[in-house]
């Protein structure tokens, strides 16, 4: 028994060491992208001397964001982009404190800010995808021909709009994604959740950038109005409450016959709010798990399985007591992890939080297999909602 697991999981490790190694040369080509054939106009906007820039809808879902919605509003208006080339859409998806006060607070000052309720378009409990919905109602009233995506707990860099539309300009995608990072501040469970989205967000990176997977984050995304549509939005992925994000890239990459792209630079990174708790934690993991059986993009499939199974064996290797193996699988693991992790840690200047990161490990592993179990098997919670 011993001498089989003994093998699986050598061959399992080797697996996973090519992987990595595959997602760091990816991200090794990786460049940030240049703006050196755009011209800088005098209000700091950056525009092709043939275009105008392009129109912008940004739509925010936001349930109980009393807290975050005015500074990640602010955020957005502080942009170096022409007020008159983008709007703002705030949709509140039933919330129960001053969400909606303090929106048409700041609509009275910012006409292109506006609020929509999703209690006028349909009831509360009346579908799973609640995020899907919203995003919906949104596109359908948006002036923009390009819809930006954020959460309401999300601060966007200033520059953020004007490089969305020099890649746009230059690349003509139907779909971009973007970085994502947690905001860092003290403590373990942020020192952890920010090395394991590190980990994440070098994946999508790499994965986007050589055409490979379908990955992106909600938190930082932009699509064409027109692509949304024809690709009937979020029709054959509502019934699920995630994946607002990665099932509409894949149906525009996999109907359309125009780039899903990348926009890989350093003043494009949105900065969103890590989990206060343990428990908030896992139950946003068990939430982005439980997409995965949806998944209708195979080589994702495949990855996650390998990933889960390698995690697993782990679990095995310590309960037969087979600790030789177990070490030897855990050095090789972290070694191909940091290896990949170091130049994804150096776009985000979080290099010095590697330091740290061969400690986290057992709680990594552990994390991996509960969240990958429940995700698929669990009701879960989330922002005050019982989840299937």
């Amino acid at each position: 028994m011993l001498y089989l697991l003994d093998w699986a999981v050598a061959i399992l490790t080797c697996s996973y060491a090519l992987l990595l190694l595959a997602y760091r040369f990816w991200y090794g080509k990786m460049r940030v992208f240049q703006t050196d054939a755009l011209e800088q106009s005098n209000q700091n906007e950056w525009v092709r001397q043939d275009q105008s820039p392009t129109q912008f809808t940004v739509i925010i879902p936001a349930r109980n964001e009393a807290a975050n919605i005015k500074a990640c509003v602010d955020s957005i208006l502080a942009q170096d982009y022409p007020l008159d080339a983008f709007e703002i859409i705030v949709i509140d998806d039933f919330s129960e404190d001053d969400t909606a006060f303090i929106v048409n607070a700041i609509h009275a000052q910012f006409p292109q800010v506006r609020l929509l309720k999703l209690a006028d378009h349909c009831k509360n409990g009346e579908t799973l995808a609640y995020k899907k919905k919203a995003i919906e109602i949104a596109v359908s009233v948006a002036k923009g021909n390009w819809i930006v995506t954020t959460d309401a707990d999300c601060i966007v860099p200033k520059k953020w709009l004007s490089l969305y539309n020099a890649y746009i300009q230059v690349h003509q995608p139907s779909f971009v994604a973007a970085p994502v990072m947690f905001i860092k501040t003290a403590g373990i469970l942020n020192q952890f959740q920010l090395l394991d989205f590190l980990a994440l967000q070098g994946i999508t990176a790499a994965a986007v950038g050589a055409g490979k997977h379908s990955m992106s984050n909600g938190a930082n995304l932009a699509f064409e109005k027109t692509a949304f549509i024809a690709v009937g939005g979020y029709q054959g992925v509502d019934h699920i409450a995630s994946g607002d994000d990665m099932f509409l890239m894949h149906k525009m990459k996999q109907t359309l016959h125009k780039p899903v792209g990348y926009l890989f630079h350093p003043d494009a990174i949105v900065l969103t709010a890590a989990m206060d708790t343990w428990k908030g934690f896992i139950m946003q993991r068990i939430r982005w798990a439980s997409k995965a059986r949806y998944y209708d993009d195979r080589s994702i499939t495949l990855v996650l399985t390998l990933v889960y199974l390698f995690n697993l064996s782990f679990l095995l290797l310590a309960l037969l007591g087979s600790w030789s193996t177990l070490i030897i699988a855990l050095a090789f693991k972290t070694f191909f992890e940091l290896f990949f992790l170091d130049p994804v840690a150096a776009f985000f200047k979080l290099k010095p939080e590697l330091r740290y990161f061969v400690f986290y490990q057992p709680i990594h592993i552990v994390y991996n297999i509960a969240a990958g179990l429940f995700g698929q098997l669990k009701t879960y919670s989330w922002k005050g909602r019982k989840v299937k």
